[in-house]
């Protein structure tokens, strides 16, 4: 943050928001969030589907200065959503509109079709989406999964099995903990400072 951000916290017009919300995400016309165990959840919707899912990190949240508003699809999300971290649901049944190219939406219905305690490598979504070489841009897809657990993309592993990222909340402990909860056998690698940022 610089000098001059810094100097404006806790003035009148400063928020926390605005350090918070990456200029390209427009404003929800509703939000809800929800605790759950890895951490509180945000979705928003524009009223017909839900629209995001964010995972809170470093105690955090895209919207967080946002007042709730909600609505009927975003309060069933909620309601499934709880049932899933309680064990009692394995399916979604709520609307998602997902927004992004033809190549991420392909992906994307691609995660929709892997159910509950199973997986999906990056080369089969690869193969499923007509582009079987192209693991790393199947990966960029994957991490760009706007609606996380509501479409599993924590359900892709590499294809010996191992996690080799996750974008969403605190990363592969996140994502260890939704395949644990799925029961889904995974492997996790230790990861060294220097090669954080080259994780997919």
């Amino acid at each position: 943050m610089s000098e001059k951000r810094q100097s404006r916290v806790g003035m009148p017009g400063y928020s926390r928001f605005m350090t918070i919300r990456p200029a390209s995400l427009p404003l929800p016309e509703y939000l809800v969030r929800l605790p759950s165990p890895i951490g509180d959840l945000e979705l928003t919707s524009d009223g017909d589907s839900v629209t995001s899912l964010s995972i809170e990190r470093a105690g955090h949240l895209p919207f967080e200065g946002l007042p709730e508003r909600s609505n009927d699809v975003l309060e069933t999300a909620k309601r499934q959503l709880a049932e899933y971290f309680a064990g009692e649901r394995r399916d979604f049944a709520v609307p998602v509109r997902l927004s992004g190219t033809s190549f991420q939406k392909a992906v994307w219905n691609a995660l929709a079709s892997i159910s509950w305690g199973e997986v999906a490598s990056y080369g089969t979504i690869g193969v499923a989406t007509g582009r079987p070489t192209a693991g790393r841009a199947v990966g960029g897809a994957v991490g760009a999964n706007p609606v996380p657990i509501l479409v599993p993309c924590h359900r892709v592993l590499a294809s010996d099995g191992r996690i080799t990222g996750y974008s969403g909340g605190n990363g592969i402990p996140t994502k260890a903990w939704l395949l644990d909860h799925e029961g889904i056998v995974h492997k996790t690698v230790a990861v060294q400072p220097a090669t954080v940022g080259a994780l997919a």
